[in-house]
Formats: C-alpha cells, sequence, structure tokens
C-alpha cells in the first residue's frame, strides 16, 4: 500500500500561509529544493487543494519551456508533468486540466482507494487547508515539514482541532538559510 504524505512549508510560529494565502515569506533555496525533490522523487501521484493546484498550474508547465530554468527546476516540471494529479475540493465540479482527477465527496473513502490502488507513494503539496481535513482523519503516514525562521503571528494552520496522534522522527536537516527540515513518520 502506498503513503501518504505531506510536504509543507510552515512559520516557526506554525502557519502555511497568512491570513491572505501568501507564502512569499518561504525560504526556498537550492539546497532546500534539492532535499525535497529525495521525497518527490518516490512520489507518482500529487493531491492538490485547489489553490495550490492553481498555483501550480499555472508555474509549472511555463518552466520547461523557459530557457533559464535550472536543473532541479526543470527537473521537478517534468516530474510533474508525467505525475498523476488529484484536486480536493467540496466546491469545484470540474477541472480545466482534463488530465487531472477531482475528489469533491467521501474523501476519506477516496484517499483511501488511491492508496491502496497506488504502486508509489502519494505527496499533498501545501494545501493546510486540506492536510488539516485529512490529519483529522488520521491519513498521513508521513509528514515532510520545512520550518522558516519567520513569525507570522496569524494566517492558516497546518494543524489546527486534531486527534492525538504520536509521530517518530526520520530526519531533521538544518540548513545555512535557518530552515529545518523535518521528516516524521506515523508511529506503528
Amino acid at each position: 500500500m502506498a503513503k501518504l504524505i505531506s510536504l509543507m512549508h510552515i512559520s516557526f510560529d506554525g502557519f502555511a500561509a497568512t491570513p491572505k494565502g501568501e507564502m512569499d515569506w518561504i525560504t526556498h533555496d537550492q539546497k532546500i529544493f534539492e532535499h525535497v525533490s529525495k521525497y518527490i522523487s518516490k512520489v507518482e501521484t500529487g493531491i492538490y487543494g485547489p489553490r495550490t493546484f492553481q498555483m501550480m498550474e499555472s508555474h509549472w508547465p511555463g518552466v520547461l519551456k523557459n530557457a533559464q530554468s535550472g536543473e532541479l527546476e526543470s527537473k521537478h516540471a517534468r516530474w510533474y508533468q508525467s505525475a498523476k494529479k488529484i484536486v480536493c475540493s467540496r466546491t469545484l465540479k470540474h477541472l480545466e486540466n482534463k488530465e487531472a482527477g477531482l475528489i469533491n465527496a467521501n474523501l476519506e473513502e477516496e484517499i483511501r482507494k488511491l492508496k491502496q490502488q497506488s504502486g508509489k507513494d502519494l505527496m499533498v503539496f501545501g494545501s493546510p487547508r486540506l492536510t488539516q481535513s485529512l490529519a483529522r482523519l488520521d491519513l498521513f503516514d508521513e509528514y515532510v515539514i520545512n520550518v522558516n525562521p519567520i513569525l507570522l503571528g496569524g494566517g492558516i494552520r497546518m494543524f489546527e482541532d486534531l486527534p492525538r496522534i504520536k509521530l517518530d522522527l526520520v530526519s531533521a536537516t538544518s540548513f545555512g538559510s535557518g530552515v529545518v527540515g523535518f521528516h516524521y513518520k506515523r508511529q506503528l
């Protein structure tokens, strides 16, 4: 069975976005990109909330057309192009990208099916509200969290109103930028 992994960048005070959803405070340099890429390379399906999917769709397809794109950026753009994409939304009824799947009901059942059917892991990219919903359902097997050296003082939290779930630390990596990357897996 495939694992469901959360990949999130958060502030030191636990926010994944500002109150308006802005993420311009995230430190994302070459070393952090390399670090995150090693997790993404094991994933065949990206799962997104509607806003995060819209951001991905507006960015990654253009990277391959840009001669200025770096090697890691191009590699991720190729991964994004070939990956299965699932968008979870209670309000959307269809997607412009006909290759992406849409889950708009029975979230727990549909994610459990994906975990059963997938040959490789599934990753939720950002999408703090979706992450909250999936964490409340105790569906995550692992968390990859990059804690940024900033206090936002408010915004959209990564975690809120969760059941108690014990985790084991797999690794912690500190970067020169002050970001610390944590990899946790759920205790069985």
